[in-house]
């Protein structure tokens, strides 16, 4: 089997394909992968990032997200053998990833059933992006009217942000650079973009004087970021910065539970939000998508024919 894999500690992803396929347990099924994509966390897991938090059992196979058909199931199962379905890895440790040909998955894992009119290449950016998208923009209660400020809107969970919040119908104010990072946002639904490289609290101030109504903190300082909140406000961070810093604050640690990705397929399939993909890359190619990671406008997509 292919896979993109850390061999040891300290070594770089690279790709192999002598590896073993995977067989499910009682209750799994065996999803032959066509589709994934690259995340902050798997950046992290493959530089090494993880460690101390997680385990790393040796040769790690990376990646996150999948979508694929149903190989094989391990004993009962809601899915049938050809089923097309996607969703996320969720393991408390690192091992079995989804940048492979073939990967078990059940449990605790999310996943569902990709529906008809959604394509596989689709489904397969979207699970943990969308999920961390949505459960950001649900522990805000965004309301119609409700100013958003999203710090880090042009990557994938940044993205799906903005729609979700412009259409809970609040008014987005997305940071990105001046050029192309502005016009992707815009096109998005941001109402006002202001340049994060610049005097973002006076740009943000000179938009809303009595501060912004929540912030989706994917990027940037939280604590800056914090001080641009109306009275009442609130923040939702990605990256780790939460009530013990502010009490405003919530970190948000993406479930995407079954219900959660049915409802980011239904939204896809309606037309009501889409998956931007700045560029595709073959399994093959995956390390050097990894180096290319930062300022990607959207997803970075990994396809397996």
């Amino acid at each position: 089997m292919r896979a993109i894999t850390l061999d040891r500690d300290g070594a770089a992803p690279a790709a192999r394909d002598d590896l073993a396929r995977p067989s499910p347990g009682p209750d799994e099924v065996l999803v032959r992968v066509r589709a994934s994509s690259i995340n902050a966390f798997d950046r992290k897991a493959a530089d090494g990032a993880m460690r101390g938090a997680m385990d790393y059992r040796y040769p790690v196979v990376l990646g996150k997200d999948f979508a694929g058909e149903v190989e094989a199931i391990g004993d009962t199962s809601p899915f049938r053998v050809g089923d097309p379905v996607f969703g996320v890895l969720m393991r408390p440790h690192l091992g079995d990833g989804t940048w492979a040909e073939y990967v078990t998955v059940g449990g605790a894992d999310g996943v569902t059933r990709v529906p008809d009119g959604v394509e596989l290449a689709t489904a397969g950016v979207l699970g943990l992006a969308g999920a961390t998208a949505l459960d950001s923009l649900d522990a805000l209660a965004v309301r119609p009217d409700d100013t958003v400020l999203v710090a880090g809107a042009t990557g994938g969970v940044g993205a799906l942000a903005v729609q979700y919040a412009r259409l809970a119908g609040a008014r987005v104010v997305a940071t990105a650079r001046p050029g192309p990072a502005t016009d992707f946002v815009r096109d998005l639904g941001a109402a006002e973009v202001v340049d994060y490289t610049g005097d973002l609290t006076g740009q943000v101030r000179a938009l809303a004087p009595d501060g912004v109504s929540a912030v989706v903190h994917l990027a940037g300082d939280g604590a800056s970021l914090a001080g641009l909140l109306a009275a009442d406000g609130r923040l939702a961070s990605t990256i780790g910065f939460g009530p013990d810093q502010h009490p405003a604050a919530v970190s948000i640690f993406g479930r995407p539970e079954r219900k959660t990705l049915d409802r980011l397929a239904d939204d896809v399939l309606a037309g009501r939000v889409r998956v931007p993909v700045d560029r595709r890359y073959e399994l093959a190619e995956v390390p050097r998508a990894l180096a290319e990671f930062t300022g990607a406008l959207g997803k970075l997509a990994i396809s397996m024919p």
